[in-house]
């Protein structure tokens, strides 16, 4: 099994929450601690102010409100306890009055636990990540960033021999001759094995890639290294400085099946061949989930010239796709189709291209794999485990990739979703 993780998000309207606002709610949660349906309530709205992009921008760099809240949540966690201990002695309660009082108990305990464990870590990671004086713009890359690393974390369960995370860069506002851009590019565009660290200017987007590959190693290793690569990179840092930076990410964690374990067979990949004398598509990134089980015969047909360390079958998805837009005249959304029709096996698969970053292209089909869409504020939180995705949402859709859309053609099962983060 392997994990994959998106994170596709549109810019965020919603004011930041302030200093007053999120002390204040947490007031009176404390304030009204008889009524525990009430703190529940009260919390949950704090805990919902404080998520997405307006919650990271008002909580990054703010050490003082972090005291503050967490003062308050230790005040809560007091309250639970009080609350746990009379509804071990209420004998009166009939067993009707206990469950609802422990599931009002529980939504409280959630609440509390989400706003210490995931509202101000997330801050706190997006922080170290971003560093000091970041904009806006940069705050809500990193916090996608920040967002598809956690997950991964989760999804390390799923395999962990390796793991990669792709950026797309758009509206970056760098130009590719200015001297300081060609420093940070040099010996990051020329590397056709796209290894970690790998830059490519395609389109208006820029790629980068950053990628562990291990074959032996501890949970968590494999993001701690993604985590100090991205850290380290001062090109991605000055792309998202300019004030309407946008960024998408696609994401991977891998059990090699097809494929040795190296970086170069870390997903996601992309669409490049080696002395191509074809006309080249555009330029596509994939992920998958599962096998292609005919992975050499669609190379042999559509005459694939992939170098030769990279041996796992996703890379098939990205090439064959932006060969396809040729014959879609330019449809993605068709050519992914028509991609992942002629794909034989169970799969999961995640692509995109450099053209169109604020699209995402999802597939599913087989019950060997799964992929779940999360839907939260402004953004859509991909994964292949339910746990990918709660950190931010607990609302989600999960992709059938068993039933036909016809039902006497077999071969119809499963579904493609294009989401726009337009």
């Amino acid at each position: 099994m392997c994990g994959i993780i998106a994170i596709h998000s549109r810019p965020s309207k919603r004011p930041a929450p302030t200093a007053a606002e999120i002390i204040g709610g947490l007031d009176v949660a404390v304030s009204v601690a008889a009524d525990i349906a009430a703190v529940a309530d009260r919390t949950a709205e704090v805990d919902g102010s404080l998520r997405g992009v307006p919650g990271v921008c008002a909580l990054v760099g703010r050490h003082e409100l972090t005291a503050a809240i967490t003062a308050r949540l230790d005040q809560l966690d007091a309250v639970i306890a009080t609350e746990e201990t009379r509804l071990e002695h209420a004998h009166t309660l009939t067993a009707d009055d206990v469950e609802r009082a422990s599931a009002t108990l529980v939504r409280l305990r959630d609440g509390v636990w989400s706003i210490r464990h995931d509202r101000l870590r997330a801050a706190r990671m997006v922080d170290e990540l971003a560093g000091r004086a970041a904009g806006q713009a940069a705050l809500a890359g990193y916090f996608a960033i920040q967002q598809a690393l956690s997950a991964l974390d989760r999804l390390e369960v799923r395999g962990r021999d390796s793991a990669g995370v792709h950026l797309f860069v758009w509206n970056h506002g760098l130009a590719a001759d200015d001297p300081a851009v060609l420093a940070l590019l040099a010996g990051r565009n020329e590397n056709p094995l796209f290894l970690n660290g790998s830059v490519r200017i395609a389109g208006p987007s820029l790629s980068l890639v950053y990628k562990a590959a291990v074959e032996i190693g501890e949970l968590g290793d494999n993001t701690r290294t993604l985590r100090r690569s991205i850290m380290a990179d001062d090109l991605l840092r000055l792309a998202l400085s300019a004030p309407g930076a946008r960024l998408s990410l696609l994401g991977h964690t891998r059990w090699a099946s097809v494929g040795i374990i190296s970086e170069a067979n870390c997903h996601p990949l992309n669409s490049e061949e080696l002395e191509a004398t074809y006309d080249a598509g555009p330029y596509v990134v994939g992920a998958l989930n599962g096998d292609v089980d005919n992975h050499a015969d669609l190379k042999v047909e559509y005459g694939l010239r992939i170098a030769g360390p990279i041996t796992t079958d996703a890379k098939v998805i990205p090439a064959i796709m932006s060969r396809l837009s040729h014959e879609t005249g330019g449809d993605l959304t068709e050519a992914f189709r028509r991609t992942v029709a002629g794909f034989e096996g169970s799969v999961a698969i995640g692509a995109a291209s450099a053209d169109h970053p604020e699209e995402l292209f999802l597939a599913l089909r087989g019950s060997g794999q799964a992929l779940y869409v999360g839907l939260a504020e402004d953004a859509f939180v991909v994964a292949s485990e339910p746990y990918g995705v709660v950190e931010e949402t607990s609302r989600y859709v999960r992709m059938d990739g068993e039933t036909p859309a016809a039902a006497d053609q077999p071969n119809s099962r499963g579904q493609v979703f294009a989401l726009s983060a337009a």
